[in-house]
Formats: C-alpha cells, structure tokens, sequence
C-alpha cells in the first residue's frame, strides 16, 4: 500500500513540472490529469491509510494530514476554475505545489512509517486493495465540503464520484 502511495506521490510531483512547462490545451491536459489524481489520492489517503495512521502515528499527526488536505481541497477547487494561462494561474500553482510536496513530505517522514511498523504485511495487503478498491470509486474533482472527513467522504464521495466521471466523459471538466 505505502509503495503505491509513494509511486503516486512520484506522479504527482512530475505532473506539476509537466503543467508549469506546458502551454495551451497541453497545460489543461495535465492540470486535469492532475486534479483527478490529486482528488482521488487524497479520498483514498482519509479513507484507508488514516485510520490506520491515527492508531499508528497517533491522531495528532492524522488530524493534522486531514486538515492539510482539507486546504488542499479549497485550493485545487479555485484552481480548476482559473484559466490555466494566466499568471494568476501560475502564482497560485506554484504555492499550492509547495504545500502538496510539504504535505507529502510530512506523509512520508511520519505517516508511512508509522503504519508500516504498525502493520503486520497482510494489513499492508488489504489496505492496498482497499485503496485501490476506493480510488476506482472516489471523485476525480475537487470537493471541499467533504474534504479532510472521512464520514463526509463516505457519504458524498460515489455520488460526487459519479457526477465528476460523467463530466469528465463529456469532457467539460468541471469548467
């Protein structure tokens, strides 16, 4: 599970230097591509790993990666809106980056490690497949009101994933 988290964590970092050197239709392309990870990564994140972590790496610290993809949320939802050609655009990228990679950071040094000491592998398993079960599932825009609560996750998250799959297979993305 924690290795699929890190591959997305990877990902997540490339699709940022991939938006800031697009332009264009390019630029749109992979800001969606990354909003929809982002959004799925972290439902995925308060629904499977934080539980785990809350035991493991203690409540403080799960809270506090709640609260922070709680802000992330707001802020990928004003950036979905913006015209990804602007330099407003650009600013508040380039802030928004350094606090998902903080976020991460924070994630890798504390969270995984917690949980991969706390777990026997066989946990590790069922919270892989878990997490991959919820990602097929989970939104793919941004939606603040449910965002850093997994009980408000729950019970928006698949109809907020089925209206967000069905704009995405129009193709208005959200816009």
């Amino acid at each position: 599970m924690v290795r699929v988290l890190l591959e997305q964590h990877a990902r997540i970092r490339d699709l940022f230097a991939e938006v800031k050197n697009a332009q264009g239709e390019q630029k749109q392309n992979r800001f969606d591509e990354l909003r929809a990870l982002l959004a799925v990564h972290e439902t995925a994140e308060e629904l499977v790993l934080r539980p785990v972590a809350k035991k493991t790496a203690g409540e403080a610290e799960a809270e506090a990666r709640n609260h922070e993809e709680e802000e992330a949320n707001h802020v990928l939802a004003e950036l979905e809106k913006m015209d990804v050609n602007s330099p407003d655009f650009d600013a508040k990228l380039s802030d928004f980056e350094r606090s998902v990679i903080d976020h991460a950071e924070h994630e890798e040094r504390e969270e995984f490690p917690a949980v991969r000491r706390g777990c026997e592998q066989d946990q590790l398993d069922g919270m892989g497949s878990r997490l991959q079960a919820v990602e097929k599932m989970a939104p793919t825009h941004p939606h603040p009101i449910a965002a850093g609560s997994p009980t408000a996750q729950m019970l928006t998250g698949p109809f907020a994933a089925m209206v967000d799959r069905v704009k995405d297979a129009i193709g208005s993305g959200g816009r």
